[in-house]
C-alpha cells in the first residue's frame, strides 16, 4: 500500500496554499515556511489587549485574543476564503490546532470548560456544507482536550453577509441574532467562543448577549483572525 501512496504523491504532489510548493508527504495545506511567515499577532501575551478592548462595556469577557492578522488580499485572506467558500474544511482544522499548541504555554485555556463555536443559519450551513468555526474549534479541542459544544447555541434567522457592511450595519444585522438552547448545561461554566475573523466584534456581542443571565457563566473569545479595522 505504502507503494501507492509513494507513487501517487510522485504524480500528484500535493501543494502549499500560499506559495505553491510542493509539500512533504503526510504534510497538508502550508508549507513551514508559509506557516512560520503568517502574521501573528501575539495579543494573548498582552493583558488588556486590542481585542479584549473592543469588547469592553459590551460584555464582561475573561479573556480574548485572535492569532493572526487579516489584510485584505494577503495570505490570511487567502486562507480564510480557502477555508469558508473553497470547501477546504482542513485548513480550519490544521489552523485551530496550530493556535493551540502556539497559544497553550500562555495558559490562555486554564480554566476553560467547554469550547462553543459561533454558529451558522441553518441554511447557510446546508448550503456550505459546514460551519468555519466549528472547524476551527475542532482543531483548538483536539489540541487542548476541551470538550466541543456547538448544540448550546443558534442562530435565530437568517441574515446577509457581514463582509461589505458598514460598523452600524454590521450591528444591526446581528442585534438578538442568537438563541441559547442549553442555558442550564452552561450553569458556572467557562466557555471560549471561536469565531473564524473580529471585525467590529459584532457577532462575537450579539452572541454573547444570548447567555445573559446564565449563573456563574464565564465567557472568553478567541478568532483565527484579527480585521485592521477591529
Amino acid at each position: 500500500m505504502s507503494v501507492w501512496i509513494d507513487l501517487w504523491h510522485l504524480f500528484f504532489p500535493k501543494e502549499c496554499l500560499l506559495c505553491g510548493g510542493r509539500l512533504p508527504k503526510g504534510v497538508r495545506g502550508l508549507c513551514s515556511e508559509c506557516l512560520a511567515g503568517l502574521p501573528r499577532t501575539l495579543l494573548h501575551q498582552q493583558k488588556d489587549n486590542l481585542v479584549e478592548r473592543n469588547f469592553f462595556g459590551k460584555f464582561p469577557v475573561e479573556r480574548a485574543t485572535s492569532f493572526l492578522y487579516y489584510a485584505k488580499g494577503g495570505d490570511v485572506s487567502r486562507l480564510l476564503y480557502e477555508l469558508k467558500y473553497y470547501g477546504n474544511q482542513e485548513i480550519g482544522r490544521g489552523m485551530g490546532r496550530i493556535m493551540a499548541a502556539e497559544l497553550m504555554d500562555s495558559h490562555f485555556f486554564d480554566g476553560i470548560d467547554l469550547i462553543v463555536p459561533v454558529p451558522l443559519h441553518k441554511r447557510k450551513e446546508r448550503r456550505r456544507g459546514y460551519n468555519q468555526s466549528r472547524c476551527l474549534a475542532e482543531g483548538i479541542s483536539a489540541v487542548t482536550g476541551i470538550p466541543l459544544r456547538a448544540d448550546v447555541v443558534i442562530r435565530s434567522r437568517f441574515t446577509d453577509t457581514q463582509t461589505r457592511k458598514g460598523a452600524y450595519e454590521r450591528w444591526e444585522n446581528v442585534r438578538e441574532l442568537f438563541v441559547c438552547v442549553s442555558s442550564e448545561v452552561l450553569n458556572g461554566k467557562h466557555i471560549l467562543l471561536v469565531d473564524d475573523v473580529l471585525t467590529t466584534g459584532a457577532t462575537i456581542v450579539s452572541c454573547a448577549d444570548a447567555f445573559g443571565g446564565i449563573p456563574g457563566l464565564h465567557i472568553s473569545v478567541l478568532t483565527l483572525a484579527l480585521a485592521g479595522n477591529s
